[in-house]
């Protein structure tokens, strides 16, 4: 930057989101800092770090900048848009293959997770109730001996004809915690559990 007389104004990081959308968090920050003139320069590593979409990536380099007179640079393409060299002429075909790229792995994505799907493995990412994640095989369900009981009586109770208002009061009278409350009660005893590991571990040397 100081080699070649730049002055940082910002970075903008949208980590976790799609480069597919341009409704990213960082992006439209910097889009909102341009409006208001605080920065004539846009530097990327590669034009996909701009955006994955090609036409949204074409409007955004070709056509807004130019117009808001604000230089883009796209370092490892060779991209300088205040420059006239060949790299420039193969914008749109860039940007048209990194379309063509995220498309291409979201097709493997979906594809993969239907291949699970068909071979039985659980995809989501917390167990229903009755059941917990086996802690060797994520893509496993095993039971959970505490709310399968709690899931059996219900099951029992509906099948001799109690009301649900009936059960949910003999649920209630033996407190015994929803769903909800009980996920969250064993997450905290899973991390109390892996701390009190790491301190006997400690205090062992």
């Amino acid at each position: 930057m100081k080699e070649n007389n730049y002055q940082l104004c910002c970075e903008y990081v949208d980590d976790g989101f799609s480069g597919t959308s341009f409704e990213r968090p960082a992006f439209k920050k910097m889009i909102k800092d341009i409006e208001q003139g605080k920065i004539n320069m846009v530097i990327s590593k590669d034009m996909s770090r701009l955006g994955w979409d090609y036409i949204e990536s074409g409007y955004y380099v070709e056509k807004y900048f130019p117009e808001k007179r604000v230089r883009y640079i796209a370092i490892n393409d060779g991209i300088d848009t205040f420059v006239d060299n060949a790299s420039n002429d193969f914008l749109p075909f860039k940007a048209v293959i990194n379309d063509l790229y995220a498309k291409d792995i979201s097709k493997k994505i979906k594809a993969s997770i239907i291949t699970k799907k068909k071979q039985g493995l659980f995809l989501g990412a917390t167990a229903p109730y009755g059941y917990k994640k086996d802690p060797k095989n994520k893509y496993k369900l095993i039971i959970d001996p505490v709310a399968s009981e709690v899931v059996r009586t219900i099951f029992n109770m509906y099948i001799d004809g109690n009301s649900l208002q009936k059960i949910s009061q003999k649920l209630t009278s033996e407190k015994i915690s929803p769903p909800s409350v009980y996920k969250e009660i064993k997450r905290d005893t899973s991390s109390q559990t892996k701390t009190f590991g790491i301190l006997l571990q400690l205090t062992k040397y």
